[in-house]
């Protein structure tokens, strides 16, 4: 957000669109949970040494096809890690519990060197546990992420708050 529309569809549809929908769904949810969340944009002045108990960076993949098996979401820390353990952690809740919500499977073959050098994660504070979620593909799953918008969050939210309360993922 606050950057660029992200990758766009032939209909209009953008990342950015479909991002910011979840991430202020997930806010309520946490928020009703008792927790203080900041909704960041992608070139926030905030980012630089940002601290909290959690960092989770949402994204979609790509609108266009690329072949049948472009389907499925994907959750990542940074390969440099400060917090390994931690953040092996938080992407596991967060994968545990996005499946579940959503029923999407987790497509390891497209995790890229750049969800594993997001450069936010660079920014933030070394000790604020962080990861980053590509939701599902904009072209063949987009029904989930428009259409169940509500699971996508659900997903997201459950997954954060398995690590917030260090329950098992």
């Amino acid at each position: 957000r606050d950057n660029d529309s992200g990758t766009v569809c032939k209909d209009g549809l953008t990342e950015n669109e479909v991002n910011f929908d979840h991430s202020t769904r997930v806010a309520e949810i946490l928020r009703a949970e008792g927790y203080i969340v900041d909704i960041l944009g992608e070139k926030d002045e905030r980012l630089q040494n940002y601290r909290a108990l959690a960092f989770l960076s949402i994204h979609a993949d790509s609108c266009t096809y690329i072949n049948d098996l472009a389907t499925g979401y994907k959750v990542a820390r940074s390969r440099h890690s400060a917090l390994p353990k931690e953040e092996d952690r938080l992407v596991a809740c967060v994968s545990a519990r996005y499946k579940k919500a959503t029923g999407l499977r987790f497509h390891r073959n497209t995790v890229t060197a750049n969800m594993l050098e997001y450069h936010n994660f660079y920014k933030i504070h070394a000790l604020t546990p962080a990861a980053i979620i590509e939701t599902g593909f904009m072209n063949l799953d987009r029904d989930v992420l428009t259409k169940r918008a509500d699971d996508v969050s659900r997903g997201i939210a459950d997954g954060m708050l398995c690590f917030l309360r260090n329950e098992e993922p």
